[in-house]
């Protein structure tokens, strides 16, 4: 059985399983990473690392998606 670990996804507390990448979380939400910017713990996340990056208890994640428009 996986541990399950809380982490705070835009302000909204989620649980899932410890030792969850960055990659993984954001195919599961379903999420382009081509359309979003991603921070990690008040820092922005460089794309090419999500696949490196391990979530921990109590991380914080803002998903911010770009919208065209003029």
């Amino acid at each position: 059985m996986k541990k399950k670990i809380k982490i705070k996804i835009n302000g909204k507390l989620n649980i899932i399983d410890d030792k969850t990448k960055v990659s993984v979380l954001l195919k599961d939400l379903k999420i382009p990473i081509r359309k979003v910017a991603i921070e990690l713990n008040r820092q922005i996340v460089d794309k090419k690392k999500l696949n490196k990056i391990f979530l921990k208890t109590n991380d914080r994640i803002e998903i911010v998606h770009f919208i065209g428009g003029g």
